[in-house]
């Protein structure tokens, strides 16, 4: 029996039931479900007993940071949906090309819709979500009712089915309703970040205790990478009690800090006046003690910080701690200079580079970094610059010696920052003011990705606003010559009535939006000087919508003729082929960036993914020479339309036609091959 294409999103709860049993084989069993299927499930006695005292339950008090409405947002971050991303082409550009998504609708949906596709393969999340001031649109996430009867409560539907409320300071629940607005959509984000990713929040006094406290929740406290200070409105805000308001915050946390790697920040001349003396040797031996003022880098302020760093097969290390303690002597303060040659030829003769913390005219001084923090750095913040000196990654000195960068600090300021700056950027790119309240900075949001990315890095941002992080990603890959990608997400909320942008002609926020990344796409590729044939500005159009399948479950007596003939074909009448192959993607886990080539063989449209990542065939009535065809693809996977097959018998051909002509097993073809 062939299988269909699942029609919902993966349970969250199966997510985490995977991952623990990666863990834990032996915590798991079987036990029949409501359905009288077998299914695998925890067997709590027995994890509690690999735990041992680790373990708590129904402890009288534990640390933990709980709200009304949390266990609900939970529940509601692992419940799977019954919803699809409808393509657009019309609205998109170089649609057969491009690798960015725009994605349009609620967010939580959208995130649950991307999971199959896209876990763990987002490099950096960044988003400015509302802040929480009384003012602020947020979504109407009351897991406590029916979506009908919170939106019915609410009184906040309009024609379009927008559920955006302003959550003002007289909600008896104002903080708890935005913790779990957030919870709930950072706890299906996290799942899809890689390994070594991160994710960036913008957010103000308003709410950053509770964000902090949330993301120590979601992605644990040891994985907080920093808060940074964030001076976007240098005067103050004229109108605040007390303190004028002049910063906003970053939060910055990785899905594992262990792994993570940043890069440095490039310095202009002026940084580096204050903080080093041009002397192009020091740029060279930033790993070197030196200080501007007195003695202090000299290997007799700092013995112990004064040792050999080793260096083959690509492998920074150092020698045994035994051999350590040799070099110097703290009973009589003196360095045994014969004994640090014998261990330089000791470890030259085993075909290791031996660099000590040397100038180029011989001064001896000492490492910034004792062993214990050599080691913790020496994995990924630790090489050799184009001069072939020793150096750390982030304080390296360039090829021509008139750039460093350093370390990010956790203060950041730059007059690009202001809040009126990045309103400027806007008004020059649509010729128009006041299109949209508050953008981001263009320079600010591209410092995170610099910091935070590199080349072919997928950037993702689910509050995407007037898609500054688009239009970061493109400028970034136009001046180093890279490939970031970026998916964004934003609700197409209405223009306000009278506004700029509504007399503009914007009815919503998406389409600003999307028309920047037009506008700007056009700007860069005009501007470039070099090639841009492999400059990405273009983007992918989705919209998230209902399902693409009628409603086909009825109790016996609703059952009629009309009913019956729902089961020959179950997709509603307005969903094109295009619109299945989409969703077959997503419930699949292909990427909705990959290229796409059509065909048309027999009267049937042939869609090629990624060169046969995934083949499907939605119209037409499936002939022998269709499977030909599809089969000369050497097809990973392959879909059919249930219609398409004229009669039960031609679909269970299928089996054969496939295992002679693509050389598969029956496991393989069950495997491989899906119906909608």
């Amino acid at each position: 029996m062939i299988e269909h294409i699942d029609k919902q999103t993966p349970n969250g709860v199966q997510f985490n039931l995977e991952a623990l049993y990666k863990i834990a084989p032996s915590c798991f069993t079987e036990a029949k479900g409501e359905d009288g299927e077998l299914h695998r499930v925890v067997d709590f006695t027995k994890l509690r007993q690999l735990l041992g005292d680790a373990a708590v339950e129904d402890a009288p008090e534990v640390y933990d940071f709980t709200w009304v409405g949390k266990r609900a947002a939970m529940r509601e971050a692992a419940a799977p949906i019954r919803k699809t991303l409808r393509p657009c082409p019309e609205e998109s550009v170089d649609w057969d090309t491009t690798q960015n998504l725009y994605i349009e609708g609620d967010n939580l949906e959208v995130l649950k819709l991307l999971q199959n596709s896209y876990m763990g393969k987002i490099k950096m999340i960044y988003i400015d979500p509302p802040y929480n001031t009384g003012n602020d649109f947020v979504y109407q996430d009351d897991f406590h009712r029916s979506q009908k009867e919170e939106d019915e409560t609410a009184g906040v539907i309009n024609e379009k089915g927008e559920r955006m409320i302003r959550n003002t300071e007289s909600n008896g629940k104002f903080h708890s309703d935005w913790c779990s607005m957030i919870f709930a959509r950072l706890l299906v984000a996290r799942s899809l970040l890689k390994e070594d990713g991160l994710i960036c929040i913008s957010i103000d006094h308003h709410e950053l205790v509770n964000l902090t406290n949330i993301c120590d929740n979601i992605f644990s406290e040891g994985n907080r990478v920093g808060i940074l200070s964030v001076v976007n409105n240098l005067k103050g805000r004229s109108d605040d009690a007390f303190f004028a308001t002049c910063n906003e915050f970053l939060l910055v946390y990785a899905k594992n800090k262990s792994i993570l790697k940043l890069n440095g920040f490039k310095l202009d001349d002026e940084e580096l006046d204050n903080d080093y003396e041009k002397q192009d040797e020091i740029g060279y031996y930033k790993l070197i003690g030196f200080r501007k003022t007195g003695n202090a880098w000299q290997r007799e302020e700092r013995p112990l910080m004064y040792y050999p760093v080793l260096y083959k097969d690509g492998e920074f290390s150092t020698a045994e701690k035994s051999e350590l303690e040799k070099i110097y002597n703290s009973k009589t303060a003196t360095f045994d200079d014969e004994y640090v040659e014998e261990l330089h030829q000791k470890y030259s003769n085993l075909g290791y580079r031996v660099v000590w913390p040397v100038s180029e005219n011989g001064d001896i001084g000492r490492w910034r970094w004792g062993v214990d923090t050599f080691m913790q750095q020496k994995e990924y913040n630790l090489d050799f610059n184009n001069a072939g000196t020793l150096c750390t990654k982030m304080r390296a000195t360039f090829e021509d010696g008139s750039i460093r960068v350093k370390s990010a600090k956790t203060l950041w300021y730059k007059p690009e920052y202001d809040t009126g700056s990045a309103a400027k950027v806007l008004k020059r790119i649509f010729g128009k003011a006041d299109l949209f309240d508050n953008p981001k900075s263009l320079v600010y949001i591209k410092d995170i990705m610099t910091v935070a990315t590199g080349d072919n890095d997928l950037v993702l941002d689910f509050f995407s606003g007037s898609a500054t992080a688009a239009h970061a990603v493109m400028q970034l890959n136009a001046e180093n010559q890279e490939k970031r990608r970026f998916i964004l997400i934003q609700w197409p909320e209405d223009t306000p009535d009278g506004s700029a942008a509504n007399k503009a002609g914007y009815k919503t926020i998406c389409e600003i939006g999307k028309e920047r990344i037009r506008l700007v796409g056009k700007e860069i590729k005009k501007e470039r000087t070099f090639n841009t044939q492999d400059l990405d500005t273009g983007f992918r159009v989705f919209k998230c919508d209902e399902s693409n399948y009628k409603e086909v479950a009825f109790t016996p007596k609703d059952y009629s003729q009309e009913s019956l003939d729902l089961f020959t074909d179950n997709i509603k009448d307005d969903r094109s082929d295009l619109d299945l192959l989409f969703d077959c993607m997503l419930r699949w886990g292909v990427e909705l960036s990959m290229p796409l080539k059509s065909s048309n063989v027999d009267g049937c449209t042939i869609h090629n993914v990624d060169d046969g990542n995934l083949v499907a065939c939605l119209n037409g009535t499936v002939t022998e020479k269709v499977i030909d065809v599809i089969a000369s693809m050497s097809p990973l996977r392959v879909v059919f339309r249930d219609s398409s097959f004229t009669e039960a018998a031609a679909k269970m051909n299928l089996f054969e036609l496939f295992k002679q002509k693509c050389g598969w097993s029956e496991t393989e073809v069950r495997n491989n091959v899906r119906v909608i």
